[in-house]
């Protein structure tokens, strides 16, 4: 697919992890942005070919912060400087952890198409926050003691009964970290974009074997 597509263009927007309360300064060094610098770049290699771009947020501060939410500014302030050069542009949201409650804020926006949660944080239901109409994945390691998959797992369903086309993805034994067949996730999470993102397509299905 290129930019004469009928559709317009795509770009996807990385959420990284974080903090429930921090207000100390993102660096490019923490492992929660280092491990979301990985699956960007291998989102790169796999999306540019069909047309999509990748970028990655990056927060202020570390923590989500109550009622601040303080990462969903940040993300918001990307969502709008992309549609700002380009409004028809499509946008696929990836976000790890905390960064999948980040995307759960922001699915109800304009442009927003489609919406990966890996090990998603959702304390509060988030995933009700995903509207009927958007394609949600969410894949998450049954042995993840950071976060819950069993709530993942539910709010999942739960979306598909009200109409979100929402696909859950286990991947048995893992934990939170993507460690455990980083090449799964970032399979997954590419097959989805591009089934997703470019029109006329269906998934390849993958070597998620990686």
């Amino acid at each position: 697919m290129d930019s004469t597509s009928p559709r317009g263009r795509a770009h996807v927007l990385v959420l990284p992890g974080g903090k429930p309360s921090s207000h100390a300064g993102t660096r490019p060094w923490h492992l929660t942005s280092v491990r979301m610098a990985l699956l960007t770049e291998a989102l790169r290699s796999r999306l540019t070919g069909h047309g999509i771009t990748v970028g990655q947020v990056r927060y202020g501060v570390r923590g989500w912060n109550g009622d601040r939410m303080s990462p969903v500014h940040d993300a918001l302030r990307a969502l709008d400087a992309t549609l700002d050069r380009r409004p028809d542009t499509r946008i696929g949201l990836v976000g790890h952890s905390m960064g999948g409650r980040v995307a759960a804020h922001l699915a109800a926006q304009n442009g927003v198409e489609a919406v990966v949660a890996l090990a998603p944080w959702w304390p509060d239901n988030d995933a009700e926050l995903v509207p009927a109409g958007r394609r949600l994945l969410v894949a998450h390691g049954t042995g993840d003691r950071w976060t819950d998959p069993a709530s993942a797992e539910s709010q999942t369903a739960a979306a598909l009964l009200r109409g979100v086309d929402a696909t859950w993805c286990p991947l048995p034994g893992a934990g939170h970290f993507m460690l455990t067949r980083p090449g799964w996730w970032h399979s997954v999470t590419a097959d989805f974009l591009i089934d997703a993102l470019t029109p006329e397509t269906s998934s390849t299905g993958g070597n998620h074997d990686a």
